[in-house]
């Protein structure tokens, strides 16, 4: 069982090693084909992204933060990371059928 974590953001680095995160694999991108049952995936990544994680066997956990639109864009710090309440939140994502979201038939999907 491998540990995952998947950021290019020097100040997420930081911030994972500072509260001790243990991780096996730092890469910049996840290729899904790579990730198996029992693994743990880390990082920010789309939701079809982590799907293909779940439906994979393994468990991802977010790194959740709150941030305000004028800090989007730019790298940030580990500090800043603490400052906008940076966590680790695990998730569950599974794809639908878009029938199974939409019961409005002026919907397109």
């Amino acid at each position: 069982m491998t540990t995952w974590f998947v950021t290019r953001h020097p100040g997420a680095i930081e911030w994972a090693q500072r509260r001790g995160l243990s991780v096996d694999r730092l890469v910049e991108h996840l290729d899904p084909d790579h990730i198996a049952p029992g693994d743990t995936v880390i990082g920010i990544l789309p939701v079809n992204l982590v799907a293909r994680v779940c439906e994979r066997g393994a468990r991802y956990l977010n790194l959740s933060l709150d941030l305000p639109a004028a800090a989007r864009g730019r790298e940030l710090s580990a500090d800043e990371l603490d400052a906008y309440g940076a966590r680790i939140e695990g998730y569950e994502v599974r794809p639908v059928a878009p029938s199974d979201t939409h019961q409005n038939e002026d919907c397109p999907l």
